[in-house]
């Protein structure tokens, strides 16, 4: 098969690797329809986390083999696979956080065993778990809402997570610091949760020009103090009820605590690589300003999220912006580092 390889910070290949097989029992094998470039995939590709080797964590496919301890999930069946697999039944799983599995890990790297987990960035994927992750999705693989579905693998569940940590919901009025894909996602998210005002934080008029589609319902094209002082002029002097920082630096949480009202709560999803000096806790002290997020449990989220993405009522898939070839993928990474595209859709070939 073919995957998409981290060679070197900026360098990535498309090798082949020998097709995946059932290992384990519990292990299901899956053939990629769609897979995508995530915003955090950009740390490791800039050189700014450590990384190297087989890289992808959100997909969906076809099953085409399962193990024989697989009793929920059949060959066949269209599957959504959340960024981290999970067993579904260990007491941090049963408590609604796979993310914190017992035996649970990652994709691109080896399980606890020593055995390669594919990348979700290939044409075949070993899932480990199988039952306890993946989601059954009733489509063909030529559906028409395979991008939204492919945003509840993660980049819709985090948004959602920004949202609820934040507490959007009726009467309540949400700022969004980030306008990637996270971002516009927590702006659903927000809405899908009944908030009567959004407010994003976009410069970028396309970026900005989407929120609005997905629910935003005030553009504020600024940053730093310049966008928590007009983010407070919209709300009376007041700040907003709750703020989604999804971007995941110094300056991100700075804004994010200053647009905040006092009582209100920060719901966090942006992977903190550049909060170097620490979280402004003595700005959050005094007017109470909570916090909430992290990694968020996106196959708890899943079967939630799945039946709007199904009737329409949910519709993520406008995030992806730009498609490419899984043996173009380079350039869908570079098109994302340079703010060309908010989020690539990797489209193997040949591999159901």
């Amino acid at each position: 098969m073919r995957a998409a390889v981290l060679d070197a910070p900026g360098a990535i290949s498309v090798q082949t690797f020998p097709d995946p097989t059932v290992v384990k029992p519990t292990d299901a094998v899956v053939a990629v329809v769609a897979a995508c470039v995530c915003g955090s995939d950009l740390w490791p590709y800039r050189g700014v986390s450590a990384g190297r080797g087989r890289m992808g964590h959100e997909f969906l496919g076809v099953v085409v083999d399962v193990g024989a301890e697989v009793t929920e999930i059949r060959t066949g069946q269209l599957v959504i696979a959340p960024f981290l697999w999970s067993c579904g039944h260990c007491v941090h799983c049963r408590a609604g956080w796979p993310t914190s599995c017992l035996v649970g890990g990652g994709y691109g790297a080896e399980d606890r065993d020593g055995i390669m987990v594919d990348g979700g960035q290939g044409e075949f994927v070993r899932v480990p778990q199988a039952d306890g992750t993946l989601v059954v999705a009733d489509v063909t693989p030529q559906d028409s809402r395979i991008p939204a579905l492919l945003s509840l693998s993660d980049v819709m569940g985090t948004g959602y997570h920004a949202a609820l940590g934040a507490g959007a919901g009726p009467g309540r009025t949400i700022a969004v610091v980030g306008d990637g894909a996270v971002g516009l996602c927590a702006v659903l998210g927000a809405r899908h949760l009944g908030a009567e005002r959004i407010v994003i934080l976009s410069t970028h008029p396309d970026r900005a020009d989407l929120a609005v589609r997905f629910g935003a319902t005030d553009v504020v094209a600024a940053r730093g103090d310049e966008a928590s002082d007009a983010v407070r002029e919209l709300t009376e002097g007041v700040g907003a009820d709750g703020v989604c920082e999804c971007v995941g630096t110094q300056g991100s949480w700075a804004t994010a605590v200053a647009a905040c009202r006092p009582g209100g709560s920060i719901g966090w999803v942006g992977v903190p690589h550049e909060v170097t000096d620490g979280l402004p806790l003595f700005p959050m002290f005094r007017p109470n300003i909570g916090i909430r997020g992290g990694t968020a449990p996106a196959r708890r989220y899943l079967p939630e999220l799945l039946p709007s993405v199904l009737d329409g009522s949910l519709d993520p898939g406008p995030v992806f912006d730009l498609t490419v070839p899984l043996e173009d993928i380079a350039a869908g990474y570079a098109a994302m580092d340079d703010r060309r595209a908010i989020k690539v859709l990797v489209v193997p070939s040949g591999s159901v």
